[in-house]
């Protein structure tokens, strides 16, 4: 199992989820080795709201600058279980590795399952 899912798993006892009660955690590292954790944070208003992954991903750019890669992620949910959204998976391929080579562990019937972020995102939007 990887020794992010405890961290997230973690972080989601911390999210503020009073609207839709899924309370979902994050934690990745970086090409730095920097670990960095996130949960999400719901708004009355939801388009305020911010997930557990974009979440850790700001917190991991504002402490190492924009060339900030992830190596690996974690996401989890406390009772559900699912990959990222369509917006934090962007957000993921956005500062992943090359080729997406970015590592993306989630639960699926109560066991991690990993893939890059080019697997969930086979065709991420790049102005480049």
């Amino acid at each position: 199992m990887s020794d992010l899912l405890p961290l997230a798993q973690t972080l989601a006892k911390r999210a503020y989820a009073p609207y839709s009660s899924y309370q979902v955690g994050c934690a990745l590292e970086t090409s730095a080795g920097k670990i960095y954790t996130g949960c999400n944070v719901e708004n009355a208003s939801y388009g305020l709201t911010i997930c557990a992954e974009r979440n850790a991903i700001f917190r991991a750019v504002a402490e190492e600058g924009p060339g900030m890669k992830i190596v690996r992620l974690s996401v989890v949910c406390l009772g559900h279980e699912f990959p990222p959204c369509g917006a934090c998976r962007q957000v993921i391929a956005e500062f992943s590795l090359p080729h997406g080579a970015t590592e993306i562990t989630f639960l699926r019937d109560g066991e991690p399952v990993t893939m890059t972020i080019a697997e969930l995102l086979p065709a991420t939007f790049a102005l480049k």
